[in-house]
């Protein structure tokens, strides 16, 4: 009976070997370069890592920053004045020394600054007026709520829209059926003119922040205009209606 034969060897399995074998003990070529993509990989996470964890305006411009600083600068101003008013409101009802008249005169105080945040009575201040131009008729209501919104950052206490419309809490933006912008059911026409009441040159600097209204309004998205006017006294006459809460009451 012949011998059997031994199959071939197949070259495929020898690469294999041959594989397994250097990566197991690789080469002095192959460990450098193994090395050296190892290193790479560790110094792009560390950078990633350290990129992530940067404040959030550490790349903005020194003006940028100035600004920002300015605007919680005048924000520190009118809380401190207003913890003052508060202390000294307390100091006087306090004291006994006539605290009939001390209370009458806190509580008309209190029911002044609850109608201008209800924006049922006219005023009058200083403050900016803004007129945004819009020939390509690209300004849209989100927008508009973020300029409301960055000149409440910047310490507006009151802000009205095109003399007709006046801003206060339950305020909202949309859109009328054939297309235009509206703010609480008002249509409104361009340019947009926004007037708000409070310090002018900080009212300017929020809105002319880097990445905020001015930007957005003049860039190529929108292709638009923003004046900005300060003023010694602006006079917002219009009014909001009050409409009774459904579900809040007092406690």
């Amino acid at each position: 009976m012949p011998d059997e034969k031994a199959p071939p060897r197949r070259a495929d399995d020898r690469s294999r070997r041959d594989m397994l074998h250097d990566f197991l003990r690789p080469s002095r070529g192959q460990f450098v370069v193994g090395l050296a993509l190892f290193l790479t990989a560790l110094i792009v996470v560390v950078t990633l890592q350290s990129q992530a964890n940067q404040p959030e305006f550490a790349n903005a411009r020194q003006a940028d920053l100035i600004q920002l600083l300015d605007n919680i600068t005048a924000e520190t101003r009118r809380l401190e004045d207003e913890v003052n008013n508060l202390e000294q409101a307390r100091d006087d009802l306090l004291s006994g020394v006539d605290q009939e008249q001390a209370a009458r005169a806190e509580a008309e105080r209190r029911l002044e600054q609850a109608e201008i945040l209800a924006g049922t009575v006219p005023v009058t201040g200083p403050g900016v007026r803004l007129v945004i131009a819009d020939p390509g008729g690209r300004v849209s209501a989100e927008l508009l709520l973020d300029a409301v919104e960055e000149l409440r950052d910047a310490g507006a206490e009151v802000i009205e829209l095109n003399d007709r419309v006046r801003l206060v809490m339950t305020s909202w933006f949309g859109t009328s059926a054939d297309g235009r912008l509206t703010a609480d059911g008002v249509v409104l026409e361009a340019p947009y003119t926004i007037e708000a009441i409070g310090d002018p040159a900080t009212l300017e600097a929020g809105a002319r922040f880097r990445g905020g209204l001015v930007s957005e309004v003049e860039g190529d998205r929108i292709g638009g205009t923003v004046t900005i006017t300060q003023l010694d006294s602006v006079q917002i006459d219009s009014i909001a209606e009050v409409t009774p809460n459904e579900f809040a009451t007092p406690r």
